[in-house]
């Protein structure tokens, strides 16, 4: 009976290490092909708690009654109640990251985020926001409602994705939460069906929903200079006063001269952390290397069949993808505008008489796009 005890704890113990192992950056737990059981050791872990803590109470009174095991099984349990303590309450990603406690939001003269810092931006209808990575990045979500439309800004540092979504399943506003990750990517739980939804793209892959997408709304990253310069009367996200010792304080991940660890970036290119900019359409995906970017500040290249313009500012940090028009054979950038086939636009698309179509561009970590564009070209 004393070895239903050991059987029990042992258990228990493997069981809580596996349930964050395989969904959190552990030594080789990103690389493998684990999410089947990750998801179904996730789904569950009650029925196994209870079946394996039944083992255990089996063969607790016998353990504490042998004198020669009495205190190991002390030790023990001791143990297994700090790893159970750690593994659900400490260790949790949504323990870890936690939600913003109000988005609080200021027009540009009331702002206090620097004019250098990075920006994820949205416009809808008219409306714009911009959302500093030095505040979503430790998030990782952020919930609000552009006009009148709810909008779920996210991001994950250890991909260098940031995306924006409806946060609407089967025309149902949805809520959900930060579960941990998978090859490396932010994954998040909706509350409805426990489904487990990929960041990079917002699709539902794994749980009753698998395979669901939800969509994907235009978005750029670029500096808040250069996106207030755009867009004045943004409202641009301020720091919630809960987390500032949370967000970031130096600019290392945004410039990329971090180097080393999950958020780290190799300065050369085509490198597991070297930055791309990846575009999809037309059912193909293309990767651009930000170092030919910053060389060359326009690239016009045609992606499934569709003829594109990816450029940059001149703060050398922001940048832009648009459809180009039937009779631009070629852009060229000056300064902050596009010109070619006798017009001329601003980096927002807009010219005086016509209006550039945008289309989604993400830089990111080499390693991100190509494992969830795995049919990807390069440049």
């Amino acid at each position: 009976m004393t070895t239903l005890f050991w059987i029990g704890v042992l258990g228990l113990a493997v069981l809580e290490t596996a349930l964050v192992y395989f969904i959190m950056p552990m030594p080789g737990s990103q690389r493998m092909r684990s999410l089947e059981l990750a998801y179904a050791l996730y789904t569950w872990r009650w029925a196994l708690r209870v079946v394996l803590g039944v083992v255990m109470l089996l063969g607790i009174v016998p353990a504490f009654r042998a004198p020669r095991v009495r205190w190991a099984a002390g030790v023990a349990l001791a143990a297994l109640g700090a790893l159970t303590y750690v593994v659900n309450f400490r260790m949790a990603a949504d323990a870890i990251f936690l939600q913003p406690t109000v988005v609080r939001l200021a027009p540009a003269a009331r702002n206090a985020v620097a004019m250098d810092r990075l920006v994820v931006g949205v416009e809808i209808d008219g409306e714009a926001r911009a959302y500093p990575l030095q505040f979503i990045g430790y998030h990782h979500q952020v919930r609000d409602t552009i006009a009148g439309q709810q909008v779920l800004v996210s991001y994950c540092t250890v991909c260098r994705t940031g995306r924006v979504f409806r946060p609407v399943v089967e025309s149902v506003p949805e809520t959900f939460r930060l579960v941990g990750m998978d090859h490396f990517n932010a994954m998040f739980e909706d509350r409805t069906t426990r489904s487990w939804w990929r960041q990079a793209n917002g699709v539902a892959v794994i749980g009753p929903l698998k395979g669901t997408a939800m969509p994907e709304l235009p978005s750029v990253q670029v500096t808040l200079g250069q996106w207030l310069a755009l867009y004045p009367q943004s409202l641009v996200m301020q720091a919630d006063s809960a987390f500032v010792s949370e967000y970031a304080k130096d600019y290392a991940f945004e410039r990329g001269t971090k180097r080393g660890g999950l958020t780290g970036t190799d300065s050369t290119s085509w490198q597991d952390k070297s930055w791309v900019v990846g575009i999809a359409l037309g059912g193909a995906a293309r990767a651009y290397d930000w170092n030919e970017l910053r060389r060359e500040r326009v690239i016009n290249d045609t992606v499934g069949g569709v003829p594109i313009v990816l450029a940059l500012a001149s703060d050398s940090a922001s940048f832009f993808a648009f459809r180009r028009p039937a009779d631009a054979r070629l852009l060229a950038v000056r300064g902050d505008s596009l010109r070619g086939g006798g017009g001329a636009w601003a980096l927002n698309g807009r010219g005086r008489s016509s209006r550039l179509e945008a289309i989604n561009a993400s830089q990111e970590f080499w390693h991100s796009w190509r494992t969830f564009q795995p049919a990807t070209t390069r440049h």
